[in-house]
């Protein structure tokens, strides 16, 4: 039996969004594919974020991965500082860092976050950016190491995880920082490295040749997402069978690290609408041909679509992994003669109307080759809640998957 997880980070939505004539992507999005499995699988709603929780993506991945993130959660960022290859001793705290556009105000308090992503900014224009930063506010202390594109990591030395409410800049795009910022003293000296940055960074190099080509700043780094060194159960010792995850983001590349899952690289994949799709079709094929078991198939555009506002984008986003992704995988799969499952889900819902995650729960589909069971014409957050069926403890769902 092979499984397959293809995990659309964010799709869902609400149906009263001001976008869209009212639908949400799922309804509006042509997807063939996912409404032909749709028709004869086990369909209905989970709850990928447990009551206490935030809503991160974090969160519900480990949750739909199976593990149960009261248990095991440990902060979002030292997932991350793992797929970039950084080794936390157990006294360090890692935090995200994002680096980010705002706005010229004289006080940092006053500025607005224009934009979490820094305008999309590259790689490897990012790279330059975080070793100015190591280089100027980097020490005995201080450590940063560069991800991607605008996710980097910072490791404190002897840090503390007590540090107030360190808000993720996605949830305020468009606000004014001040009222944002944690007011702990403990947070008071990553503040005072927030501020430091704007300084170093208003005119770096890679910034003016940005701003001259008409794209947005990197002016200003943001720490959140604090957390310590992990310790996720091997995902096969749990489940019985190896796994594999395939992603764009070091958060999920991370969480495979940490559960001892394969983690392919895929050039051209980068997280947004403009990933390599194909890309890593092909290497979730590869995974299956070389004897993996489960491949976990995480697709971030939706996610980003949402937090950007982008509604022709999400829906777009979730037609290209319909086209690219599902029909060639199910076909793949119809093909090797074994017997499989397919899980497909979001992780959390990212809507439009707020650009940031939510905690409702999220539609799924169980499609299996060897059954034929009446599901739902199409799927969408509306037909997954008339199904009548509801995963209340979220890792449950990886269960269903593997136990049909």
């Amino acid at each position: 039996m092979k499984y397959l997880v293809i995990l659309c980070d964010g799709m869902a939505d609400t149906a009263d969004s001001k976008f869209l004539n009212g639908k949400t992507p799922m309804e509006l999005a042509q997807k063939p594919n996912m409404d032909m499995l749709c028709r004869t699988s086990s369909v209905g709603l989970c709850k990928t974020v447990a009551d206490g929780l935030k809503p991160g993506s974090d969160v519900a991945n480990l949750t739909v991965m199976g593990y149960d993130p009261a248990v095991c959660y440990t902060g979002r960022s030292p997932l991350e500082a793992a797929s970039i290859g950084v080794d936390l001793k157990s006294t360090d705290v890692a935090l995200r860092c994002n680096i980010v556009t705002l706005s010229d105000e004289g006080n940092y308090e006053d500025k607005t976050m224009v934009d979490y992503c820094a305008g999309d900014i590259s790689t490897e224009e990012a790279r330059e950016i975080i070793k100015t930063i190591d280089e100027t506010l980097g020490n005995d202390i201080y450590k940063f190491y560069a991800g991607v594109a605008y996710r980097h990591c910072l490791v404190v030395d002897n840090g503390t995880t007590e540090l107030g409410n360190m808000t993720p800049p996605h949830d305020i795009s468009g606000q004014v920082v001040g009222a944002h910022l944690s007011k702990a003293e403990t947070a008071k000296p990553l503040i005072e490295l927030m501020k430091k940055s704007y300084d170093i960074l208003k005119d770096h190099p890679v910034n003016k040749a940005r701003i001259e080509k008409g794209e947005r700043p990197a002016n200003s780094i943001w720490l959140w997402g604090e957390g310590k060194r992990p310790v996720l159960q091997n995902f096969k010792e749990k489940n019985g069978v190896s796994g594999c995850v395939i992603s764009a983001v070091d958060l999920l590349k991370g969480i495979g690290i940490c559960a001892d899952m394969a983690v392919p690289e895929v050039a051209g994949a980068t997280g947004y609408i403009d990933t390599n799709f194909v890309g890593k079709t092909e290497a979730a094929k590869k995974a299956f041909s070389d004897g993996t078991d489960l491949v976990y198939l995480h697709f971030e555009a939706p996610d980003e679509c949402g937090h950007r506002g982008e509604a022709e984008n999400k829906v777009k986003a979730i037609e290209m992994i319909d086209s690219l992704v599902v029909g060639d995988m199910v076909d793949f799969l119809n093909k090797s003669g074994e017997d499989f499952r397919i899980l497909i889900m979001p992780d959390h819902p990212t809507p439009l109307n707020t650009k940031t995650h939510s905690s409702t729960p999220v539609p799924f589909m169980i499609y299996d080759s060897r059954k034929k069971i009446a599901g739902a014409d199409t799927f969408t957050e509306s037909t997954a809640a008339e199904s009548g069926i509801f995963v209340e403890h979220g890792p449950n769902i990886m269960k269903m998957l593997l136990e049909g």
